[in-house]
């Protein structure tokens, strides 16, 4: 098989998010998508949920629908922008940053020790994979 770097980047990270949404998802636990939000939301506040959605790459509509279970468990805090009344600004609330961190970092150190216990030499896969970002990030 003859894949090109973005057919593997593209498969790498819907494994990745298939394997953290079977270990997330629950009743009372966050899904994968509230913890990629919440952790977009952290590197970016506070943000528009306009900003928020491009950041995320979903649309408008999807973003405000992922926030009302956020913002309703008090995740998120979102108010009206004082510079713009139609703009609406998103930050994380300190039981949102600590959700994000304790599923987050579980989740991280799960696959961290399953990767490691396979064999795959970890810290090389996450030194190259940053610098792939930086690369990507500098076009």
């Amino acid at each position: 098989m003859d894949e090109g770097l973005a057919d593997v980047l593209h498969r790498v990270v819907m494994l990745l998010g298939e394997a953290a949404r079977r270990r997330t998802g629950g009743p009372d636990g966050l899904t994968y998508s509230q913890i990629r939000l919440l952790g977009t939301l952290e590197d970016i506040e506070p943000t528009t949920q306009h900003r928020l959605a491009q950041a995320l790459l979903v649309s408008d509509p999807a973003i405000s629908r992922a926030l009302r279970p956020l913002q309703a468990d008090g995740l998120v805090q979102i108010t009206v922008d004082p510079e713009h009344a139609r703009r609406r600004l998103v930050r994380l609330t300190e039981a949102g940053r600590e959700a994000f961190h304790t599923t987050g970092e579980s989740l991280d150190e799960e696959f961290r020790a399953a990767l490691v216990a396979a064999g795959f030499p970890y810290d090389r896969y996450l030194e190259d994979t940053l610098r792939l970002a930086e690369l990507l990030a500098s076009d």
